[in-house]
């Protein structure tokens, strides 16, 4: 009976998976739209500066305005430049102080969001181990490699299934960051 357990378990897990992409620019623009806008529920942001996100859909504050006012509950967490978690990254890419100008101007695409009801907005100093951006059951995952940026990195497609473990897994990993949840909100 556990075997079988397991066995269901694991099937679950890998029919999770939906699809690797070995950077995260192989994820296609209209993906990132789809899963936009047809979220009924959830829609999850977490990452540093997110600059491509907002530069895959220059009207991606409008199109998360309006998945707020039919209801979606939004959560955008970018990195607080001033934190030494960014200056961590910073220094192991050897990037020269660009990770903080670039959620400075990241968060530029955001100001209007900060007193949207249902959306908040928030800085972080957590250590990224992977960026996360939840549609309601589907999660696409950008883990980081030392050294390297983000955009370099493969990014998994997840779709959350019952009895998988892999989806909840990361949104777990949102949900009870420590030090996503006492952040202030972003000051505009």
């Amino acid at each position: 009976m556990l075997q079988q357990s397991n066995t269901r378990k694991g099937e679950a897990n890998r029919s999770e998976l939906l699809e690797i992409y070995p950077d995260r620019a192989s994820v296609s623009r209209e993906l990132w739209l789809r899963l936009l806008t047809e979220a009924q529920e959830h829609v999850d942001v977490l990452a540093f500066s997110g600059t491509f996100y907002a530069q895959a859909q220059p009207k991606v504050a409008r199109m998360i305005t309006e998945a707020a006012q039919r209801g979606v509950a939004v959560r955008l967490c970018f990195g607080d430049p001033h934190s030494q978690a960014v200056e961590i990254r910073d220094r192991e890419e050897g990037l020269g102080g660009t990770p903080a100008a670039k959620i400075r101007s990241s968060l530029t695409y955001y100001r209007g969001l900060a007193d949207l009801d249902g959306c908040e907005v928030r800085l972080h100093g957590t250590t990224l181990y992977a960026s996360l951006f939840r549609y309601d059951d589907e999660i696409l995952v950008n883990p980081h490699a030392y050294g390297e940026p983000a955009s370099a990195n493969a990014t998994f497609h997840f779709r959350r299934l019952d009895g998988g473990t892999l989806a909840d897994h990361y949104t777990t990993s949102f949900d009870y960051s420590p030090r996503l949840a006492s952040e202030r909100f972003f000051e505009q």
